[in-house]
């Protein structure tokens, strides 16, 4: 068996080592997120947690992993006798893969011998094999939302039900949840952002030190795994040990009334929704003073849970970017600190220790296992460090949520300095030689369901109708087929009605049904799927005119926030000048498109056909890389084309996708260009004007379906 990558070894990190040992001392924290660009070792570290929580014992023979000492009376296995046989086994690492179905989280019963020997048999699924272990998801933002919710239910209720197919069971799921994600590859609802009890955001350090400290332990790792472990063994058990002792110390924790009004305190003041950040923060908090070995949570504890508990719950758009300003923080821990707390000797002004108990004299290679500044663990690592507060103020930027403009009357302009006045948008070559203005973005509103026609086979989403994959449970039912391979998703009616008529000549002559393999039918459900939406944008000058882009921008910028709903992928192509360019290529972040949207300037003339022909090569080459995700374009523009290059010609590269043409000319006298287009493009119009009255475009839809 080659060894796990030793907790110890890993440099750095330490919000996340911290996040992860608070959850091993308490499980009602909640569990972990753990948001990071790729190569930053967020699977590493979470798999060599498991080996540092302390071993459990078991019933042996049961499948749902009881305690012998208080075994779960509604055990499936059960029930079980006072004095079984009993074994000790290290706590089990359950990984959920992202293409797992339901049947495998939850487990289902076993069809296949129900009907054919007359067994009936439920077959366990991971979240019982994670019971009193960790249950891993990695890229959990790329999980279908009805398995996120799920385990979600079964982490918070620590019970899992499973009401299908005839088969009513309940076993206990307590489990540490940690799921990791790459924010580029999209985000999770904030709904389900909120189940996590602590969240953490890593990246790579910029330190070459740190970093060439990474790489040598790694090479040292990757070329004796056993002795590399060896080296880092006795910091290993000395963790292993200190996580069991606060175990044992947390059930005589004190929560102080002064701290718990101070934790109210503070979530009321970053304005959270609900009351799952103050139990969750209650709960961090004493286990932070379990691990540092006090009897009562104090002030630094309290800084320590908010710290990790509350970033992802201070989202007050889709599209704002986790994050908590220290300095608020600070200020609200002084405020609402209140007599110093015979308890608390330094008054609530201490930091917090890292995961480790404090400054190392040095790991087995010389080094020390923790960077002061923070940094890479196992393959990159972070800057981050507990002991100093980050102002991650710098990342609630305008472009982290919809921004509220003026009436319109005053752009922003790029490029000008405090006091020069904003260049007016025109039309035609004058305009290219001055600076490109970029518009404001009002809130985004409710936009009508725009779909691909037809029935696809893409990826689960919430969009176009499509087929569901084999054993999804995804969908209503519209069929049975003949199974391919293993059944899966039993459709229970129509295998009896294969195998009724056989029943005489098989010599069934009493009650019952005698079943035969080819008789099984399998359900074919029809839901919904994701689309990858290419947004093709008109910033010419004549978009500008007459303050028009804010409109134009606010009107994307809902079209990206209900993709981000419909959980699809998005692109955006833009043109201007003379040319188009690929301002965001396809990808599961919708929040990068929406901060490119708001960036993004104005002005010059308007190459229609090179947007046109821009938007086919982007389409082609995602045909290739994502052949069962349909695309569906939206074209934002007037019409107008003022720059070379055949309209016609660039169309008819289009041919045969999806689209919709939004309408962005207005005032009195009006051309119909866009009218055209669309109809070119057999595309649905949209008028810009109209896209904000919700009833009256949904209307529409309906009579035009």
């Amino acid at each position: 068996m080659i060894a796990t990558y030793p907790f110890s070894a890993v440099v750095g990190l330490d919000d996340l080592k911290l996040a992860l040992v608070l959850n091993a001392v308490s499980p009602r924290v909640g569990g972990v997120l753990v948001r990071g660009e790729k190569g930053t070792a967020k699977s590493t570290i979470v798999r060599a947690l498991a080996a540092q929580l302390p071993a459990v014992e078991v019933v042996d023979g049961c499948r749902f992993a009881c305690d012998p000492g208080a075994p779960d009376p509604g055990c499936p296995d059960g029930p079980h006798e006072p004095g079984e046989r009993r074994l000790r086994r290290p706590a089990a690492l359950v990984e959920l893969p992202v293409g797992a179905s339901e049947d495998r989280l939850v487990g289902a019963l076993d069809v296949e011998r129900a009907l054919t020997e007359g067994v009936k048999a439920f077959q366990p699924g991971l979240l019982a094999a994670a019971h009193r272990g960790v249950l891993y998801v990695d890229e959990v933002n790329l999980l279908h939302d009805h398995l996120v919710d799920l385990l979600l239910d079964a982490a918070a209720l620590g019970t899992c039900y499973v009401e299908r197919e005839t088969v009513s069971v309940r076993h206990a799921a307590r489990f540490l949840l940690v799921g990791t994600m790459n924010p580029e590859e999209g985000e999770l609802r904030p709904q389900l952002l909120d189940r996590f009890g602590l969240t953490v955001e890593v990246r790579a350090s910029r330190d070459p030190d740190e970093r060439a400290e990474v790489v040598r332990r790694r090479l040292a790792f990757e070329a004796g795994p056993e002795e590399f472990a060896a080296r880092w063994a006795a910091e290993e058990a000395a963790l292993a040990a200190r996580v069991a002792l606060a175990r044992d110390r947390l059930p005589g924790v004190r929560l102080p009334d002064a701290r718990l009004r101070q934790i109210a305190a503070i979530c009321a003041a970053f304005e959270v929704d609900g009351l799952r950040a103050d139990l969750v923060t209650a709960n961090a908090a004493v286990a932070h003073a379990a691990w540092e070995g006090r009897e009562a949570v104090t002030a630094a504890d309290v800084r320590a849970a908010a710290r990790l508990s509350l970033p992802h719950r201070r989202r007050r758009d889709p599209f704002d970017a986790p994050g908590l300003d220290e300095e608020l923080l600070e200020r609200l821990l002084e405020e609402t600190s209140g007599p110093e707390d015979p308890d608390d000797p330094q008054g609530g002004g201490s930091r917090p220790q890292d995961v480790d108990g404090g400054p190392q004299d040095g790991g087995p290679d010389g080094t020390n296992g923790t960077q002061k500044d923070g940094g890479p663990a196992g393959t990159a690592g972070s800057p981050q460090d507990t002991a100093q507060p980050v102002d991650n103020r710098a990342a609630e930027t305008p472009h982290d949520g919809p921004q509220p403009v003026d009436d319109g009357t005053a752009a922003a302009t790029a490029g000008n300095e405090p006091g020069q006045s904003a260049q007016p948008p025109g039309e035609g070559p004058a305009v290219e030689g001055r600076s490109a203005q970029v518009a404001g973005v009002a809130a985004p509103y409710r936009v009508p369901l725009l779909q691909v026609p037809g029935l696809g086979e893409g990826a689960a989403g919430r969009r176009s109708r499509a087929r569901g994959a084999r054993g999804s449970g995804q969908g209503r039912v519209t069929g049975a087929r003949r199974p391919v391979g293993r059944v899966r998703g039993l459709h229970l009616a129509a295998t009896v009605l294969a195998a009724a008529p056989h029943q005489r000549r098989r010599g069934r002559t009493g009650p019952g049904l005698l079943l035969h393999p080819d008789d099984l039918r399998e359900a074919v459900r029809e839901g919904r799927e994701g689309n990858l939406v290419l947004f093709v944008v008109d910033a010419s000058g004549s978009m500008a005119a007459r303050r028009r882009m804010t409109a134009v921008k606010t009107a994307v910028l809902s079209l990206l926030l209900d993709a981000y709903q419909r959980r699809d992928k998005v692109g955006l192509v833009t043109f201007r000048g003379s040319s188009a360019e690929v301002a965001l290529p396809p990808t599961s972040s919708v929040e990068a498109g929406a901060a490119r949207l708001r960036s993004l300037p104005t002005g010059g003339r308007t190459p229609l056909a090179a947007g046109l022909a821009k938007a086919a090569d982007v389409l082609r080459v995602e045909r290739v890389r994502d052949p069962d995700r349909r695309p569906l374009l939206v074209l934002v523009t007037d019409g107008r084309a003022t720059a070379g290059g055949d309209v016609e010609r660039a169309a008819a590269l289009l041919d045969g996708t999806a689209g919709v043409v939004v309408d962005c000319e207005s005032g009195p006298v009006r051309l119909g260009l866009a009218v055209r287009l669309a109809a070119r493009l057999r595309a649905r119009l949209l008028p810009l004007d109209a896209l904000s009255d919700l009833g009256s475009t949904v209307r529409d839809h309906r009579k035009a379906v």
